[in-house]
């Protein structure tokens, strides 16, 4: 069975990313379609991959500013059409890639991060992306047309698969499908269970204003608590003016610096509403609790109580509150560990490879 694979676009690492090298191990002869490929700001190792992408490549700056040009993806990928060779079309999607057209023969199987924020989530998406007045009044009306577009482009999709509780509600609300549930993969194999502690707690996160890193700052403020944030992005200014002496920004950090930072927190903070996650997990396989806002993905993820805290409201009082909460509560860190494994890389491989022969894709190659 020939199988090919489609993604949104390959201009900036994440969980989506993650999961995409994860379906390229599982199927490593597979072509990737896509509609741009930043093969400066990807991975070396990726540049031996079969990567095609489209005529948006030859965009001005759509490698750094890919949001500007949003409307033009469903266009694209409408018009994209995978070759009839493929028996199997495996599509990694958070937003456009839906819209891909397969032969006549071919399934298609997608594995949604979520429906596409931009189309179904616009006045959140507009926040957090800063978008300018004019378009920001002229895209809900276009948003109309891509919200029937992409209904339309779910009803050809043979499958889908959700990443979480929450995204598997989304899919039934926003195309009217059901979808079976298989969580991203997560390399815990990278980490062991540690008993060091620093004292400070931990964010990991591309600094964006959904991620809700201000609660935090805010929070540990108020607190006088030890808080150090690894990551980057356009919010980070706004961020380093909020953050007081207890709080500190590390910018990017390298593999080896992340992992020892997990292994020495003293617990993870998640505080955004997310689709699921894959920073507090790492944490997790260290042995560390995480206190994480009770939405999306997180409820799929921390068991209150066991292997971390939920904070109910989206603020900083609440977010300070489990803090304060923390300090009284004890954890077993082998236990935290025993539950980070369920979200193995070996695990989801095995699930997804299950989930295609039982929708009768057998010889998968």
């Amino acid at each position: 069975m020939a199988i090919a694979l489609v993604h949104d676009w390959l201009n900036q690492l994440g969980g989506a990313e993650d999961v995409l090298v994860e379906l390229h191990r599982l199927f490593p002869k597979a072509p990737i379609y896509t509609s741009i490929y930043d093969r400066q700001r990807m991975p070396a190792e990726w540049q031996n991959w079969d990567i095609r992408s489209s005529w948006m490549d030859r965009l001005p700056r759509v490698h750094q500013m890919h949001q500007p040009y949003m409307p033009l993806y469903a266009a694209t990928f409408a018009g994209m059409r995978i070759p009839d060779e493929y028996d199997l079309v495996l599509s990694n999607k958070s937003a456009f890639c839906i819209g891909v057209r397969v032969g006549s023969q071919a399934r298609h199987v997608c594995y949604c991060l979520t429906p596409t924020r931009f189309t179904f989530d616009f006045a959140a998406y507009a926040k957090r992306e800063s978008i300018p007045g004019p378009a920001k009044a002229i895209l809900p009306a276009f948003n109309a047309v891509l919200r029937a577009w992409e209904r339309q482009a779910a009803r050809r999709v043979t499958r889908f698969i959700a990443i979480s509780r929450e995204v598997r509600q989304r899919i039934r609300a926003h195309y009217g499908r059901e979808s079976d549930l298989i969580y991203p993969p997560v390399q815990v194999t990278k980490y062991t269970v540690s008993h060091e502690c620093d004292g400070y707690f931990l964010i990991v996160s591309r600094l964006l204003p959904y991620k809700r890193i201000d609660l935090a700052i805010d929070a540990c403020n108020r607190l006088g608590l030890p808080l150090l944030i690894a990551g980057d992005g356009r919010d980070r200014p706004r961020l380093e003016r909020m953050a007081g002496p207890t709080v500190k920004l590390l910018g990017r950090v390298d593999d080896e610096t992340l992992s020892r930072l997990l292994a020495r927190c003293r617990a993870f903070i998640f505080p955004g509403l997310e689709d699921f996650g894959i920073a507090p997990i790492q944490a997790m396989a260290c042995g560390k609790p995480v206190i994480a806002f009770a939405g999306g993905g997180s409820l799929d993820t921390v068991i209150d109580g066991v292997t971390g805290l939920l904070f109910r409201e989206p603020t900083a009082d609440a977010l300070g509150a489990a803090l304060s909460a923390f300090e009284r509560a004890t954890f077993a860190p082998a236990a935290i560990r025993a539950h980070a494994e369920k979200f193995s890389a070996e695990r989801f491989q095995r699930e997804m490879t299950q989930a295609l022969r039982e929708h009768g894709l057998n010889g998968l190659r």
